[in-house]
């Protein structure tokens, strides 16, 4: 029964999610119920792209990719993949209305990753389009229930936000994605002159976006708003932990982090700020 093939393909996509992301499963479970299997989907779909082009180094990366890519639309086409993962997207993306637009453009931001890039600001701003700012709209598909013109009203803070989300990972991954991918996404950054001044730039930047994000998370439906709104507390606290930084200490090996017990501090203090409704 395609019932069961369904549910066994939606519980892949969960197991992958809090596999791979602790913090992100945590959020998800604040969501209403209906809303954890597509969002789970749509982190399962995203999950398998990064892991072709960030750890399958002793693999042919860029064929990979491709029939990743061949492979999706065929399933958002007929309607049915072989891949769990991939049929728990399409039947999201089916169900949603999500635009092949959007997937189209977080595919080619994964295909970047694939290239030695020198990225100035168009191209920055292109694959943070791609890579984040486009999983957010994916996502903003689900929690507005198709209401289109909710979508629409919010479609720029969740940009906004998934941008904020990206550049905290690129500073927070700087040294990883330098040293061990060879990337270096910032425009005309030189790792050997990075410094206080160039940080803060980056940091004022984004705490623009999180401004145009928290925007729209007050506007989110309420099955959603929660969910969203500790994920911004997750993420403005690793940013709070990053400003605090040395520019140096950012070129170290190490990975800078909220402990586990911090983030379910987090939790509280958003769910308390969420019922209180002073977002």
């Amino acid at each position: 029964m395609k019932v069961l093939y369904d549910e066994i393909s939606f519980g892949a996509s969960k197991m992958i999610t809090r596999a791979y992301s602790t913090s992100f499963s945590l959020g998800i479970r604040l969501f209403s119920k209906e809303l954890h299997d597509p969002i789970y989907a749509i982190y399962g779909f995203v999950r398998l792209a990064d892991e072709i082009v960030d750890t399958f180094h002793e693999y042919d990366k860029n064929t990979l990719m491709a029939e990743f890519r061949n492979d999706t639309v065929n399933a958002i086409e007929r309607g049915i993949s072989m891949n769990p993962i991939l049929q728990s997207f399409q039947e999201t993306v089916r169900k949603y209305n999500i635009e092949w637009e959007l997937i189209d453009r977080f595919l080619k931001s994964m295909e970047m990753d694939l290239k030695d890039i020198e990225y100035n600001q168009m191209l920055f701003e292109d694959y943070i389009l791609g890579s984040a700012e486009v999983v957010g709209l994916m996502c903003l598909h689900v929690f507005t229930y198709g209401d289109q013109k909710m979508y629409d009203e919010l479609k720029y803070s969740a940009m906004r936000l998934g941008s904020a989300f990206q550049k905290i990972n690129f500073l927070r991954d700087m040294h990883a994605d330098h040293v061990k991918l060879g990337r270096t996404y910032f425009p005309g950054l030189d790792m050997n002159k990075f410094d206080s001044e160039t940080k803060i730039r980056i940091e004022d930047d984004i705490e623009k976006d999180f401004k145009d994000g928290l925007n729209g998370i007050r506007k989110l439906p309420k099955g959603a708003r929660h969910g969203v709104y500790s994920a911004y507390v997750y993420y403005f606290s690793l940013f709070e932990k990053i400003k605090k930084l040395h520019s140096n200490k950012l070129l170290e090996d190490r990975r800078i982090r909220v402990p586990n017990s911090a983030k379910y501090g987090l939790l509280v203090s958003s769910y308390l700020r969420y019922r209180l409704n002073v977002l």
